[in-house]
């Protein structure tokens, strides 16, 4: 059970990625993806070039060679393994050519190297194997590399780091650092670029330099074409001596001289015109100057200087060389009569004749002579080589074929048959000779038109089967396949053309056009009702039908009233019907007061002059109370149902309280409601007096009256001076206004006098009697700290004199308080 849910969750969720890739492949273009890549190829290629470019003010000339490098980097297939001829991808390790700078698997070369030093240094074809350090050639340029330079270890473009990262925002393979190669030819100066594939290109750096003769002053330019000329004559003296250069500012040695002239041969005797460049010239005659010996001429062809000597003078040897003879120039030497002994061709035997003028003859003795291969022997003349019959059965350097060379010596010869192994190509056989190891890369090129077959890339052979056609840059020609006369322009492409966006224009029922894009040509997904089998069978991938779609509905926005003509919207003209806006209706009822409350409905007009806002048949009624407001001052409703006009008067009865509220009234509410201020002052007046007191405290004298009591107050009071003796009766308000005030006279400030005099004399005493006090206590005090006696024990008594006022207080205080009854 276990086996099948995990077989089923793997099933649904291989569905599902398909699903999704299907879906993905339609939906997505491969125009826009190419773009989107191109975007980005862009932005890395300006990344790469931003230093070199900052030093030449933006001119990117130089670089088109690298950008066409950087290019291939990024273009699907068009980095290939010359070796296994297959791509390179990012993810894998290279290795770059210095030479051709072409890329290679870093597997492949290191083979490819090995089997190259195999080759080259077998020992069946060379006895020095293991003394000397033999190169191998690059697949594609035959640059040569020593062994020691045989690559191990994967780098970037500039062999900075090993290993480097793959980053999608770098070259492919690239490090992303400043290249820094020095630049070839040198100059002293590093690669500005980031790390790249391909040449470095010129140096952009600024020099001073003069021309080419020195004459001209120094200029500043760039390092790459700091040589330049300054156009004048370069006036060095030519190898003549005679003239000077007239060629402009050159750079090297001045050319030969171009003048010609007269000039003698070596030996004087003819003279002829030639070039100025080569003064010294021979004739084509024989000296024949006569040699010292006066008996010969000399032989030689013109030339300078004196003859020489006779070469037939001083001592000869005879032919064999075994004698010398001093003989005079003109008699020939002798032959000795000695055997000649000179060793023959066989390098063997010696010449057994006599001493002889010219060459010996061939050795004709008989040896027993060893066949080549070492097998047979046979006695022969010893001029004649001995081969047998016998072919040697070896294995050639091939290790694939025998040798069948007739009596072979071992060293059996490279094999001289041809490969014929299939390239990596799949296309041609290798036309080299029979070889161990890898085949050569195949060194065809296949073009990879468009579909038009004006543009044509070359790409190695083999890889047109896997590389993507080149973006051509004409127009497709196709003739359109919908119902318009002429198709979008687009570019060539394979495959049917892309779906026509043009619009349809299709003239539809209600007489406007179609304005969606054309859908005659539309892909349809067509999903079967077949079932699986069971879980071991593939789903099979949903199939796309091309037909013609119907036009879709008119979306013509056509303006379209409401039911109940409250607003106009535009409608899509296939559903341009009048509809409701879900709105209250709100036309005026027969109440004149409240409106329909339906939602927006069609409406039936009475007559032609009806209004359009009003009520019609199929609105609601009424069926409210009438909620008119009522006049100021009336709290009762209307009597009559929601009406329209005025609603009458309101007869009921008040229940209000007067102004004192005190009493309660009854009164007409129509008469209240219509009388003014005066009229309803009086009429909720209960007669009566106000019973609300005044400020002063005195009850207000008014009738029954709204708002605050007037201050007027007329009431009589009594106003007494300040030590209340006098008094007298005034009126209350003039009192509240402070108009009125009674002063003491001189006796109630004698009395007033008498009354401090006595009030000071009693807190003088009260004062004296607290100090007699405190003294007492402090001497008792003083007395328990001495300690008393048992049998001597006295009360000490203290004397104390009372003070006048003590002794006279009654005599005082008795006239006074009868003069202050008397008053009172």
């Amino acid at each position: 059970l276990s086996s099948l849910k995990k077989f089923d969750e793997i099933k649904k969720a291989n569905q599902a990625a398909a699903k999704k890739l299907v879906e993905d492949q339609l939906s997505s273009s491969s125009e826009d993806d190419d773009e989107d890549a191109e975007i980005k190829q862009g932005k890395i290629l300006d990344k790469t070039f931003t230093i070199y470019t900052s030093q030449t003010d933006g001119d990117a000339s130089e670089l088109e060679r690298t950008r066409q490098y950087m290019n291939e980097a990024f273009q699907s297939g068009a980095m290939t393994c010359l070796i296994c001829i297959a791509s390179v991808k990012r993810n894998q390790a290279v290795w770059s050519c210095c030479g051709c700078f072409c890329i290679f698997h870093l597997v492949c070369i290191q083979k490819w190297a090995k089997d190259s030093l195999f080759l080259v240094s077998s020992p069946l074809t060379d006895d020095d194997f293991g003394k000397k350090d033999y190169p191998w050639p690059c697949p594609k340029c035959r640059f040569e590399y020593k062994r020691s330079e045989t690559p191990s270890r994967y780098y970037c473009y500039c062999g900075k780091v090993e290993n480097p990262p793959v980053d999608p925002w770098l070259v492919p393979h690239s490090c992303g650092q400043i290249c820094e190669r020095e630049f070839k030819p040198p100059c002293g100066h590093k690669c500005l670029l980031l790390c790249h594939p391909g040449p470095c290109p010129p140096c952009p750096k600024m020099v001073t330099t003069t021309c080419h003769c020195k004459k001209a002053k120094p200029v500043p330019r760039r390092c790459s074409a700091k040589a330049w000329s300054c156009r004048l004559p370069c006036g060095q003296t030519l190898l003549c001596g005679q003239h000077a250069c007239e060629n402009p500012c050159h750079p090297g040695d001045c050319q030969p001289c171009p003048r010609v002239s007269k000039q003698r041969c070596i030996c004087g005797r003819e003279t002829a015109e030639r070039l100025c460049a080569s003064p010294q010239w021979q004739c084509d005659q024989v000296c024949g100057k006569c040699l010292p010996c006066g008996n010969h001429t000399c032989e030689q062809v013109c030339h300078a200087g004196p003859c020489g000597d006779c070469p037939r003078s001083g001592k000869r040897s005879c032919p064999c060389g075994k004698t010398k003879f001093t003989l005079p120039c003109t008699e020939d030497v002798p032959t000795c009569g000695d055997s000649c002994d000179k060793v023959l061709e066989c390098g063997i035997h010696k010449c057994s004749q006599r001493c002889h003028r010219g060459p010996c003859e061939i050795c004709r003795q008989e040896v027993e002579k060893q066949c080549r291969c070492g097998k047979h022997t046979k006695r022969m003349p010893c001029h004649k080589p001995y081969l047998c019959e016998t072919k040697c059965t070896k294995i050639r350097d091939c290790q694939k074929h025998q040798c069948r060379r007739k009596c072979c010596s071992g060293n059996c010869p490279p094999c001289d048959q041809v490969c014929g192994r299939t390239l990596g190509c799949r296309n041609h056989k290798c036309p080299s000779g029979c070889h161990r190891g890898s085949c050569n890369p195949c060194p065809e090129t296949v073009d990879v038109k468009c579909n038009c077959g004006k543009t044509v890339i070359k790409v190695p052979c083999g890889r047109e089967r896997t590389i993507k056609p080149p973006k051509c840059k004409q127009l497709c020609s196709r003739p359109p396949t919908c119902h318009h006369s002429t198709q979008e322009k687009h570019y060539c492409h394979f495959g049917r053309c892309p779906p026509c966006r043009q619009p349809c224009q299709k003239t539809l029922t209600c007489g406007h056009l179609c304005p969606v894009s054309c859908h005659d040509e539309a892909l349809v997904k067509q999903t079967g009702s077949h079932q699986s089998a069971g879980p071991w069978e593939q789903p099979s991938e949903p199939a796309f039908i091309q037909t013609a779609l119907p036009c879709p509905p008119c979306e013509v926005p056509i303006p379209v009233e409401c039911l109940g003509q409250h607003e106009v919207s535009p409608l899509p003209c296939h559903s341009a019907n009048p509809y409701s806006c879900k709105r209250f209706c709100g036309r005026l009822l027969d109440c004149q007061n409240h409106t329909c409350m339906k939602e927006c409905h069609h409406v039936t007009k009475l007559n032609s002059t009806a209004d359009g806002k009003k009520a019609g048949p199929e609105c609601s009624q009424c069926e409210e109370e009438c909620t008119k407001p009522r006049p100021a001052g009336c709290p009762h409703r209307c009597v009559l149902p929601c009406h329209p006009g005025d609603c009458p008067s309101c007869l009921q009865m008040l229940k209000i309280k007067c102004h004192c509220k005190l009493s309660v009234l009854y009164i007409e509410c129509l008469k209240l409601t219509s009388a003014d201020l005066k009229e309803k002052e009086l009429l909720i007046s209960c007669r009566n007096q106000c019973p609300k007191e005044l400020p002063c405290g005195h009850r207000c004298k008014e009738i029954c009256h709204s708002g605050s009591c007037p201050l007027n107050c007329s009431q009589k009071v009594k106003l007494r001076c300040l030590c209340k003796r006098l008094k007298k009766e005034v009126q209350c308000s003039k009192i509240q206004e402070g108009q009125v005030s009674l002063e003491c006279d001189a006796l109630c400030k004698e009395m007033k006098r008498k009354a401090h005099e006595i009030k000071e004399a009693e807190a003088k005493a009260a004062l004296e009697e607290e100090k007699r006090r405190q003294q007492a206590e402090l001497e008792a005090f003083e007395n328990r700290l001495k300690g008393r006696r048992k049998n001597k024990r006295r009360k000490d008594e203290v004397e104390v004199e009372q003070s006048s006022w003590q002794k006279y207080k009654n005599l005082i205080m008795l006239p006074v308080f009868g003069v202050a009854v008397v008053m009172v």
